[in-house]
């Protein structure tokens, strides 16, 4: 006789710190006490993209319909704003619940109305964004009627520009250039890229 006994929702949880100088011990151990029955984690910084985060892909992997994903805070899936709540709908979509500790996404506690709350999510990100460009815009035109400043890289002086390409003749490696100078690598090899064209 077969069992109508529903299986237990398969509770995934993902940790993620952005320096080596973090753990995400404290993380982990909220995860556990939230019921996880499988955690991964990772350190790794907020710039990788998310195809290179290995344990978050596994986590996404180890998701199937009714399991529910658990987290922190929503900022350990996504590097952007859009990217956090592009993942929500996906997994939303999906009918994978997602659950933040500090209480404030819950989808299964929220059953029906999770669409809802996505979709208002969605719609503040758009209007972050719209309200974002229009800034933007009139920053630049205010600066362009005012003659001011259009932002760019800042000009070396030439004194520097000469000391980078004696320093270079001497026989100095780029890096002690840049220790000897306080000039970034990039501002040295462009300085270097131009004397030799010139």
């Amino acid at each position: 006789m077969a069992s109508n006994t529903k299986a237990p929702t398969k509770i995934v949880g993902y940790a993620r710190c952005s320096t080596s100088g973090q753990t995400t011990a404290v993380q982990v151990a909220e995860l556990k006490k939230a019921g996880c029955s499988v955690i991964f984690q990772e350190s790794i910084s907020t710039r990788v993209k998310e195809d290179d985060r290995p344990e978050l892909q596994k986590a996404l992997a180890a998701l199937e319909p009714e399991s529910e994903l658990v987290l922190t805070t929503l900022s350990r899936i996504g590097r952007t704003q859009l990217e956090v709540i592009q993942r929500l709908h996906d997994l939303q979509e999906k009918g994978i619940h997602i659950r933040t500790l500090d209480g404030l996404v819950n989808t299964k506690g929220l059953g029906k109305f999770a669409p809802v709350l996505i979709g208002l999510l969605s719609g503040i990100n758009q209007v972050e964004r719209e309200l974002i460009r229009e800034r933007t815009l009139e920053s630049i035109q205010f600066r362009r009627e005012h003659n001011g400043d259009l932002g760019g890289r800042p000009k070396t002086s030439e004194a520097k520009a000469g000391l980078v390409l004696r320093l270079r003749k001497d026989g100095y490696s780029y890096r002690s250039i840049r220790e000897q100078t306080g000039i970034a690598l990039q501002t040295i090899r462009r300085i270097i890229k131009e004397d030799e064209t010139n």
